[in-house]
């Protein structure tokens, strides 16, 4: 008989244990797939292209981000981390795939950067390796990878890494785009196991899960030709937001 269940982490590792090894693309268990997946550096897949996200380039462009501390979430080969590196920002990336942090720390190598990569699952590094506070978390892409009920450690994630004031960058499958991002309901993640390649968000359902932050923006991101210097994909939100709250406490003082 197990009755183990005591705390929160008890709960979510409950939960977790219901996603088939194989699906779960985003816990330590999930590495290998995407070792799996980064192992063919020549393959056509678009964001292993050396750019940057183009909304991550036009934050910087418009004066909206200042360099200082930086967190890229699942980082893959690094092309945002490195971005950001150029920028003057103190960047550590971390991702679950070893492959992608080789790939990673190769580029960073040729192009003469700095980055601090921490490979592992990001939630188990928080206050350990991943030490706040991060004037901007970027994320391109491991957001939505995530079962709902791990949205709940993401929010936790920021609310003890970002620094007041700070910024918190994302871009994740949009809900309307066939064959990106599935549009099964939470509930339906649990009844049918695994994350069918990805979850789908809508503009409202982001807005009502960051409610503690301010947006910023969120649009489509940019499609960027094959020529551009920048990665964009119009099936991906850019949502870029702000924390707020130092200000209201300063305000209620």
């Amino acid at each position: 008989m197990d009755r183990s269940v005591r705390t929160i982490d008890d709960v979510m590792k409950l939960l977790d244990g219901l996603f088939e090894p194989a699906a779960d693309r985003w816990s330590a268990d999930g590495a290998a797939w995407w070792d799996g997946f980064y192992a063919d550096r020549s393959k056509p897949v678009p964001f292993f292209a050396d750019k940057p996200d183009e909304n991550l380039v036009s934050y910087g462009e418009r004066g909206l981000l200042t360099p200082g501390r930086a967190l890229d979430l699942g980082c893959g080969p690094g092309r945002n981390a490195l971005h950001l590196a150029s920028l003057g920002y103190a960047v550590d990336a971390v991702d679950l795939s070893r492959g992608a942090l080789a790939w990673a720390a190769d580029r960073a190598r040729a192009a003469g950067a700095e980055v601090r990569f921490h490979h592992g699952d990001a939630f188990a590094l928080v206050g350990a390796e991943l030490s706040g506070p991060y004037d901007l978390i970027h994320d391109s892409g491991c957001f939505h990878h995530l079962p709902p009920h791990r949205r709940v450690s993401y929010l936790a994630l920021l609310d003890q890494l970002l620094a007041p004031g700070g910024h918190f960058s994302l871009s994740c499958f949009a809900a309307g785009e066939a064959g990106m991002g599935s549009e099964l309901s939470d509930a339906d993640f649990y009844r049918r196991g695994g994350l069918h390649g990805g979850l789908a968000y809508s503009a409202e359902s982001l807005r009502r899960i960051f409610a503690g932050l301010t947006e910023v923006e969120l649009r489509r991101m940019h499609d960027e030709p094959d020529g551009s210097p920048r990665f964009g994909e119009p099936f991906l939100w850019a949502a870029l937001f702000r924390r707020d709250d130092a200000d209201q406490a300063d305000g209620q003082a």
